[in-house]
């Protein structure tokens, strides 16, 4: 039995490992993507100092207009509580199909950032998703398709942008790391990859239990002082051990990334309805609409604790204006809540609290932070980061390995080819 399974680890393995070492290494470049990109462009995303007085959202969204290009138009915008983070102000309709199909259709503008991929990833389910487009990732804002955002300080209106997450080296990562490159072959071999190297970790789990307590000891110790071929031996055999689980679990996560069956299966096991309830309408009046200035002030006094606060304004004459807000208790980033407001009154007409969604969008949503390693924040994050550099070197050692075997064998058949002769 073992024999097939080494076969079959091996056989896999051979077939997918320079995927899977791809893949593993993009995912270890994005673990940090959110704070090595406020490090290296810390204007974007902070202020030096604050001022008693903050600018008005309608004076922060002017200020955007005042540089942006002539058709652009403001899909939302998204304040933080803390004194020291600019406002962002997304935009769609500008220059590059970022800002015109990229930006404006699956989830609405700040609603994507603010949403992240949680949000996308739900597809039709999610509010501010239009059909199939929000989930699929096409002109949709999945898969990075977004409209150009503008940061600007929140005492002085200072603009830093535009900033078009397609132009970034950390969109090349995810191009990489989802297989989008190739378009929808590529997120198929990616895919399907991720399956086979589920079955490699299960497989290479079995191989690796041992037959006596003093092998035991040799696969839980990494023998740093041995041969090259028992130290490279080691690092596939014991560090695999140790990494199986997180690799399993980000490996299983990543697979709601390439399959929509995978999706629909998270569904179809928690019998959740992936649309969830839908968003109430405003009543149809004559007057003024309510602006980002009201919006936010309603907001604030509704989630007077919230960490920040993503207004999107609505499209249509019916619609409701949608305020995100990430609450301080909340699990991880992505588990926001959203607040709809009448777009003449200003009037309250719901709240939909992250613990309100059904399950099967709850647990979906828990995907990504899970997947990045961001469930934890950085502790979890280190251990994403090491597992990831491990999965790496997995392919490389369990390769050596396979190389040394058929040496080894070459040797031994050389010597009875020998043997025989002689007789």
């Amino acid at each position: 039995m073992k024999i097939f399974l080494r076969n079959i680890h091996l056989y896999l393995s051979l077939a997918a490992g320079l995927i899977i070492a791809v893949v593993c290494f993009t995912g270890a470049v994005l673990v940090f993507e959110k704070e090595l990109e406020q490090s290296l462009h810390p204007e974007r995303y902070f202020v030096a100092h604050a001022a008693p007085q903050r600018l008005t959202p309608e004076q922060l969204v002017a200020a955007v207009q005042a540089v942006a290009p002539p058709k652009s138009k403001v899909t939302g915008l998204k304040i933080y509580a803390d004194p020291l983070r600019t406002a962002e102000v997304s935009l769609a309709g500008g220059p590059g199909k970022e800002g015109g199909k990229e930006g404006g259709k699956g989830q609405r503008g700040d609603q994507a950032r603010a949403g992240g991929e949680n949000a996308r990833a739900e597809g039709k389910g999610e509010p501010g998703g239009k059909g199939e487009k929000g989930g699929k990732g096409g002109k949709g804002g999945g898969e990075g398709g977004r409209g150009p955002t503008y940061f600007v300080n929140p005492y002085t209106g200072a603009v830093v942008g535009p900033y078009n997450y397609r132009d970034t080296f950390f969109y090349t990562m995810m191009a990489l790391h989802r297989g989008m490159v190739g378009g929808p072959v590529g997120k198929w071999i990616v895919g399907t990859s991720t399956l086979l190297f589920l079955v490699i970790i299960l497989t290479g789990l079995v191989l690796w239990i041992p037959a006596t307590g003093k092998v035991l000891k040799q696969r839980l110790k990494v023998k740093w002082d041995a041969s090259w071929k028992r130290l490279n031996h080691d690092l596939h055999i014991v560090l695999g051990f140790y990494s199986a689980l997180f690799l399993f679990v980000f490996a299983f996560t990543g697979l709601a990334w390439s399959f929509e069956w995978f999706n629909n299966g998270i569904f179809a096991v928690t019998s959740s309805d992936p649309k969830g309830p839908e968003a109430p309408k405003s009543t149809l009046a004559v007057g003024g609409k309510l602006g980002y200035s009201q919006a936010f002030n309603v907001a604030r006094q509704q989630v007077p604790d919230a960490l920040s606060y993503a207004v999107s304004l609505p499209k249509d004459s019916t619609e409701a204006v949608r305020v995100m807000t990430t609450s301080a208790n909340a699990a991880y980033e992505g588990a926001t809540d959203e607040l709809y407001l009448d777009q003449y009154s200003g009037q309250v007409l719901g709240q939909l609290r992250f613990n309100d969604r059904n399950l099967g969008q709850r647990v979906r949503r828990t995907f990504k932070p899970v997947h990045t390693g961001a469930i934890y924040g950085t502790p979890s994050k280190i251990v994403a980061l090491i597992t990831c550099i491990l999965g790496v070197t997995f392919p490389v050692t369990g390769t050596i390995m396979w190389l040394n075997r058929l040496k080894k064998e070459r040797k031994k058949q050389g010597k009875k080819a020998v043997a025989a002769a002689a007789a």
